[in-house]
């Protein structure tokens, strides 16, 4: 896509850093890489056989693609902003695998409808008139990065001139009036809208922060829990005041953890889709009060269930955006040879990783090592110094854990040592300001423990 990265950028990204040109490095490779699988949709569907899309689809997947196209004359980075959404990154890999025979056709018919809410959502942005028949799916017309039109499954006629937007249902009730705001929402008094709601931008961010509860793209079926993760959730107006008010301390607490920090939200997140209340958590459960994880196919996306506080909220970036940068750099250029055999110790997990699941798990560690080190040591509450020293001894404990296996393999590329050479001289670099000993100890006991489950589950085929 681009040349490779210069060997100062890949030092800064083996210290979990990068500044703003190194990340934007990685933005442009995945903006780039979005866009052609755009058009990949495009390509596989005029391939595809008449069984798998017919004449009647095709020609509308060819009238969605020309208003992008008018759309994007109008107005480029409008358009851009609903294309390079990251939530159309599930979306066109789902229709490439349908196009190529995997799912039922219906499925695969109701993933290409989409393509026509993208262009719709394109076109209100950049401003340009048209009228369409839409489809709902799920009770729900979607139109991404805007809202979502609450109404019965089935078409939906839509028009949009001069900053007014109709939308219709075809079989029944009566006409959604809304208006197209400056900033790129769309404001209805009509509560069958659903608004995408955003927080409010970063310090250097290119906006604000949407918080995506309604894009019928942001999971992708019952794979969240296999994770750990709980369902995408839609949030009333208690839980968006909360996330706002969480929110609010998320700029001061990143530039606690460093400059870079704060860099690196500004320019990787793009949005955050709320997650509900992790498995098992509640009155009567025992699992994490807190899950979060990332999508490779949906760069820039971070998933979430509400962090209980500021601090929370920031390591909650921090961890996922290291998955984010190691995700986009592996994609740039290859970092090892390993195969994807789940055979090695983690202490952040119960069960085996593969090699590049423990080299994404060591780097996110790191980070969080790094950054609640940074936050004891500017903490003036004793409390929140206790809770951030513990944090940093954990995860820098958990880090340690698997640093040989890492530094030790032969299938690592001239980047990947690079990279991970970089990572241990930030390890140690960390012991230039030791947590206590209390805590340090504990942490010890907590990996050498895991450990040893691990072992008896697992046997001694790895490590």
């Amino acid at each position: 896509m681009i040349p490779p990265l210069p060997d100062h950028a890949l030092h800064e990204l083996g210290r979990t850093e990068g500044g703003a040109d190194t990340l934007r490095l990685l933005v442009r490779d995945q903006d780039t890489r979005r866009l052609l699988l755009l058009r990949a949709v495009l390509d596989a569907a005029e391939a595809a056989p008449t069984t798998v899309c017919p004449p009647r689809l095709l020609d509308r997947l060819r009238q969605d693609w020309a208003l992008l196209e008018t759309a994007e004359r109008a107005d480029r980075a409008a358009v851009r902003t609903v294309l390079l959404h990251p939530l159309a990154g599930p979306w066109a890999q789902r229709c490439l695998r349908g196009l190529a025979g995997a799912g039922s056709r219906a499925e695969l018919h109701a993933d290409l409808d989409h393509l026509s809410a993208l262009a719709a959502a394109a076109a209100i942005r950049a401003g340009t008139a048209f009228t369409a028949r839409l489809a709902a799916h799920g009770g729900l017309l979607s139109l991404p990065t805007l809202g979502a039109l609450r109404t019965a499954s089935g078409p939906v006629d839509i028009a949009f001139f001069d900053s007014d937007l109709t939308m219709r249902a075809v079989a029944a009730g009566p006409s959604l009036a809304a208006h197209a705001q400056p900033d790129g929402t769309i404001s209805s008094a009509d509560p069958r809208w659903l608004p995408v709601s955003a927080l409010p931008a970063l310090p250097g961010g290119v906006g604000p922060v949407p918080l995506d509860d309604v894009d019928p793209y942001r999971t992708d079926g019952d794979g969240l829990r296999r994770h750990g993760l709980s369902a995408a959730t839609h949030i009333d107006d208690h839980e968006r005041k909360a996330w706002a008010e969480s929110w609010s301390g998320v700029g001061p607490l990143l530039r606690i953890g460093g400059a870079h920090r704060l860099t690196e939200a500004a320019v990787l997140l793009r949005c955050l889709v709320p997650l509900g209340p992790p498995p098992g958590s509640g009155p009567v459960g025992e699992g994490a009060a807190h899950c979060s994880g990332t999508r490779r196919e949906a760069f820039g996306a971070v998933l979430s269930s509400r962090p209980a506080t500021p601090a929370y909220f920031v390591s909650t970036l921090v961890h996922e955006l290291q998955h984010t940068k190691l995700a986009a750099l592996g994609s740039l250029t290859p970092l090892h040879h390993e195969d994807a055999t789940p055979r090695h110790f983690a202490p952040w997990r119960s069960d085996s990783r593969p090699f590049d699941g423990l080299l994404q798990g060591a780097y996110s560690h790191l980070a969080l090592a790094d950054y609640w080190q940074r936050f004891a040591l500017a903490a003036r509450r004793v409390t929140h110094r206790d809770l951030a020293w513990a944090e940093h001894a954990r995860c820098r404990e958990q880090v340690g854990a698997v640093l040989p296996v890492l530094a030790g393999s032969a299938a690592l590329t001239r980047e990947g040592r690079l990279l991970v050479n970089e990572m241990i001289t930030l390890y140690h670099r960390l012991d230039d300001c030791p947590p206590p000993t209390g805590h340090l100890a504990r942490a010890q006991a907590y990996v050498a423990t895991t450990r040893v489950i691990w072992q008896q589950r697992n046997g001694s085929r790895t490590q």
